[in-house]
C-alpha cells in the first residue's frame, strides 16, 4: 500500500494488512505527520520500512503486536521499529505526532515496540520536525542534519522504557484467558476465567507463567491499571468512577496500586495528562 504525497488524517484510516510505503521519494531521511483528533481510528495490521516514534499529544492510543499490547498515554511516545507488524488504535479525540526515520539514523532500534518517556528536548524537536512533512519529495541538507540529530537523541532515550504493556502469546489458552480477563475487568475472578476457557486453575497458572512470565493475578492488576490510565484520559471520568469501572471497590487500594505501577497517584496523573501541547 502506497500513501500519497498529500496524505491526510482520513487516508491513515485506509491502512490495511501488509506493507505501507510512507515515503514519496527515496531521497528522504525523515519526516513528520500529525493525525487523529476525530472519531476512533483503527488501522489494519501493517508494517513499513522506516522507524517511527509516535508522540501522543492528547487522548489515548494503543499499539498491538504479535507479542504485546501497548498503551500510549498522553505526553509519552511509542517507538515502532521498521519491519514490525503492528496495529494502532486512536481513541476518539486522540491526536498524535509521528516522526519517521531512515533505519540507518537509529541503529539501536531493536525489534519491538517500546513506550518511552519524552523529555522536553525530544518534544520540542518533534514539534520542530513538522516543517518537514513526510509527504515532501525532497530532503535537503538542513532536514538531513536535523533528523540525524533527532535520531541520535531518540536512540539514547530508548533505554527509558515504561512498563505500559500487556504481554501476549499465541498459546490458545492464554489468549482466551487474557481476552476474557480484559473484557470483564470490573468483576472478573480466577474462577470465572477457568470456567470460561475450560481449564483448571493450576493449568491456568502454569500457562501464564510459561508463556507470559507472570501470574494471572499480576496480569489482571496490570490490565486494570492500564485500563484506568485510558479511562482517566477522558475528561468526563473522575477517579472514583474509574476505580469502580476497573474493579476496585476501595478507592484507596486503587490509588496505591496505581501509584506503585505509574509512579504517581490517579489524581496527579489525570491533572498531568489534561495538559495539551
Amino acid at each position: 500500500m502506497t500513501v500519497s504525497a498529500d496524505l491526510a488524517k482520513d487516508q491513515v484510516q485506509t491502512a490495511t494488512t501488509g506493507y505501507v510505503n510512507l515515503r514519496v521519494s527515496r531521497r528522504w531521511t525523515g519526516g513528520s505527520l500529525m493525525y487523529g483528533g476525530g472519531e476512533r481510528l483503527v488501522t489494519g495490521w501493517h508494517f513499513h520500512d522506516v522507524h517511527e516514534i509516535e508522540y501522543a499529544c492528547r487522548g489515548m492510543v494503543e499499539v498491538r503486536t504479535g507479542t504485546g499490547h501497548y498503551l500510549l498515554p498522553p505526553h509519552q511516545a511509542a517507538w515502532i521499529p521498521a519491519g514490525l507488524h503492528h496495529q494502532t488504535t486512536l481513541h476518539a479525540g486522540a491526536q498524535t505526532l509521528a516522526v519517521l526515520f531512515e533505519p540507518g539514523l537509529v541503529p539501536v532500534a531493536g525489534d519491538r515496540v517500546r513506550i518511552i518517556g519524552v523529555s522536553a528536548l525530544i518534544r520540542e524537536m518533534m514539534l520542530y520536525s513538522a516543517r518537514w512533512p513526510m509527504s515532501r519529495a525532497e530532503s535537503g541538507a538542513e532536514a538531513d542534519s536535523f533528523f540525524q540529530a533527532l535520531g541520535h537523541v531518540v536512540g539514547r532515550a530508548l533505554d527509558d522504557e515504561r512498563p505500559l504493556h500487556l504481554p501476549a502469546s499465541s498459546d490458545p489458552v492464554v489468549t482466551a484467558a487474557a481476552d476474557y480477563t480484559r473484557a470483564h475487568l470490573e468483576h472478573v475472578t480466577v474462577g470465572d476465567v477457568t470456567r470460561a476457557v475450560g481449564v483448571s486453575e493450576r493449568t491456568l497458572r502454569r500457562c501464564f507463567s510459561t508463556h507470559l512470565g507472570m501470574s494471572w493475578r499480576s496480569y489482571l492488576l496490570r490490565a486494570r491499571v492500564l485500563r484506568a490510565m485510558a479511562l482517566l484520559a477522558q475528561p468526563d471520568r473522575n477517579v472514583l468512577e474509574v476505580s469502580l469501572a476497573v474493579g476496585f471497590d476501595d478507592a484507596g487500594a486503587f490509588a496505591r496500586s496505581f501509584a506503585r505501577h505509574c509512579g504517581e497517584t490517579p489524581s496527579a496523573y489525570k491533572r498531568r495528562i489534561g495538559r495539551t501541547l
